[in-house]
């Protein structure tokens, strides 16, 4: 019979050790699962807390636009960058902040989010938290200082955006009132120098009217 090779041998060896020996838990990969158990064990291993997917998305974005609030939770803990963008210029941040997951927005605030950070479009968060019907995460915006009259590439505010882009209803009244309270100019127009209590009246919208007069 004839013997194996002692290169074969040393192959078969370390095959086997690599095989035997359990491969380090993935932090986007528990958090794509949304597996808190894994996460934590990923974490603890030492596996990067602001791994990327293909698109660009840190872990705690993916997080985020999941509103797994617990993955972000230990993400966070474990010092995940809140103002880390992905390819299409997106923050974990930013899209809390857009889309009204509250929770997430409160700790991404506390960890140190850049309130001047941007989009894609050139907005704040509280331009697209208004668009989007979110009065809490405005009323959260306002609070942590954010700039409630930044005007993004389309030449828009929070408050022309709550107006233009908005069926006028009880929602978007809301949040017309909050910007208000904190501290919005109505008197900033758009680009054709159009204000928000003019595309009120050319929209009917009567009780936004009240509010910005």
């Amino acid at each position: 019979m004839t013997r194996p090779s002692l290169a074969l041998t040393l192959s078969l060896t370390l095959g086997a050790a690599l095989m035997s020996k359990p491969a380090r838990a993935d932090v986007l990969a528990a958090v794509q699962a949304q597996d808190h158990a894994a996460l934590a064990a990923a974490l603890s291993q030492g596996s990067p807390v602001d791994a990327r997917n293909a698109q660009g998305q840190t872990a705690l974005l993916v997080a985020t636009w999941a509103n797994d609030i617990e993955s972000a939770r230990q993400l966070i803990a474990a010092g995940a960058d809140v103002n880390a963008k992905d390819d299409i210029q997106d923050s974990a941040f930013l899209v809390a902040g857009a889309h009204g997951r509250i929770e997430i927005l409160r700790m991404t605030i506390a960890q140190g989010a850049n309130l001047a950070s941007t989009n894609r479009y050139g907005g704040t968060a509280i331009i697209p938290a208004a668009e989007k019907g979110h009065p809490e995460a405005v009323s959260i915006l306002i609070e942590a200082g954010a700039d409630v009259d930044h005007i993004n590439n389309l030449g828009w505010t929070a408050l022309l955006e709550a107006v233009i882009l908005s069926d006028g209803g009880p929602l978007h009244q809301d949040i017309v009132k909050r910007l208000l309270q904190g501290g919005a100019d109505p008197s900033i127009p758009d680009r054709e120098g159009v204000t928000a209590l003019e595309h009120a009246k050319r929209r009917g919208f009567a009780d936004m009217v009240k509010l910005l007069q």
